[in-house]
Formats: C-alpha cells, structure tokens, sequence
C-alpha cells in the first residue's frame, strides 16, 4: 500500500484526508477525488482507495465528516443491526451536504491536488458511492472545468425534491458520467431514476445509466451485509473504464 494521511484545511477547518498512488511505478498520475460513503472512513474504504489507486491514478479519499471532529471508527455491522441506521448517523449526516462537499470542500480538495508534483495534467476524476453519488455528481457540476468523469454507485437522491439535488445542476456538468444504479434502492426508485436522466438528457450530457440487477444499495462495500461479488467486479471493470478513457 502506498497511503499518505494528510490534513487539508478548508474555509469549515481541517478536513484529514488519505491519498494513495499506485503500489508499483512511477508517477505522474491523473488525480481522482473519492466520495465516502455514509459510513465515513474505516478498512474497507482505504482498500477501495488503494485499488483504486492501482488501477494507474492518485487517489484522494477525505474524511467528509470531519466537521464533527474526531469520532472512532464505524462498524457496519454494530450500525446496520441498530435498526435505524439513519438514526445513528443523523448528526454525521447533518454535518455535510452535497453543496459542501461538492463545492467549497472540493476547492480545498483541488488545490491540494494542484501543489502535488505527481499529478498528471489537470483533468480529474470523481467517483462516490451512497451519499457520495451525489456530492460527486455535484462536484463535477460545481467545477465543470477540472472534472472530465464522474461516477456514482447506488448513490440516492439524484433527482429529489431538495434544492441540493444533483439534477438540478445537471446543464453545469461537462464531464462524462457513468451511473451504476442498485436494483433494490428505496434512495433512487426507478421513477427518480427517469427523472435524473432526463436531466441529463435535457441538458446533453454524455452518460450511461446502468442497473444491476438483483443488487442491493451498497452493493460494492466488502463489509456490508449485502456485498454482491459479481455485482462489484462489474462496478470496478466499469469505473476503470470511464477513468481510462476519460483520464488517460
């Protein structure tokens, strides 16, 4: 593994943050910002970073909770046998949003990005997963000229009723988009999801929506209950793809 845990201070305070490069070679490398998903940083997380990292990119995993200051590790298994889960996270999810962390958040995330000598050009990519679908998708609306992909997976609440809902940017968004949607996903039904696409639509953006059928939300995290193997080897082939073709 090849992590570097580093601090990135932004206009809310100090946001720490992971950045891995790939464990074999030399860089440079076209940068990527990953979204957490809402249960924050821990294991799983960190080895998606670092396969991530190794598929040929600079990774930058920030911990999007840390307005709440130091808290310890969650344990998905302890959370999602509480019952509500929802409940349990309520001040971690009220202390982001995806306006924060797709603007203000990624411009600290950026310049950071912009002082490393191991970034290739200044093209980047953004990926989330969950409640980081839409702070991703957000972001690359938010900074349509530094963000040429952008992928969320089982990510929810894309076209809502929110005035912070991804949909409603989506005519800023310049970058190519690949939406990998879980099958069973109370988050993006399958009405939400033809409401986010003909946004996308509406406003010309180059994108592919893919289900994936019979998986869970939260399909691709090894630590969860509903972890799909298949469904998640489609998700990497997938995101490698669009990064690939898109970065270089």
């Amino acid at each position: 593994m090849s992590r570097e845990d580093i601090s990135i201070r932004t206009s809310d305070g100090v946001c720490r943050a992971f950045a891995f490069t790939p464990s074999q070679g030399e860089g440079p490398w076209p940068a990527v910002i990953f979204y957490m998903d809402g249960l924050a940083i821990r294991p799983a997380l960190l080895d998606m970073a670092q396969r991530m990292a190794d598929g040929g990119f600079l990774v930058l995993l920030p911990d999007l909770f840390y307005r709440i200051g130091d808290y310890p590790p969650f344990d998905p298994k302890a959370v999602f046998a509480s019952g509500n889960v929802r409940e349990v996270l309520k001040d971690f999810f009220a202390s982001t949003d995806n306006r924060r962390a797709g603007g203000p958040d990624t411009d600290a995330f950026l310049a950071w990005i912009d002082g490393r000598n191991d970034v290739a050009g200044t093209k980047i990519g953004v990926v989330g997963y969950c409640m980081g679908g839409g702070m991703a998708l957000t972001a690359a609306a938010l900074h349509p000229d530094r963000v040429a992909a952008a992928a969320s997976f089982h990510g929810g609440n894309l076209a809502s009723d929110s005035e912070m809902s991804p949909h409603l940017l989506a005519s800023r968004i310049r970058a190519r988009v690949y939406i990998g949607v879980a099958d069973n996903d109370h988050s993006y039904p399958p009405e939400m999801a033809a409401r986010f696409e003909a946004a996308l639509d509406a406003a010309g953006v180059d994108y592919r929506s893919e289900l994936y059928d019979g998986a869970a939300h939260g399909w691709t995290q090894t630590d969860f209950p509903i972890y799909d193997a298949a469904a998640d080897q489609r998700h990497w082939a997938a995101l490698f793809d669009l990064f690939r073709g898109t970065l270089g």
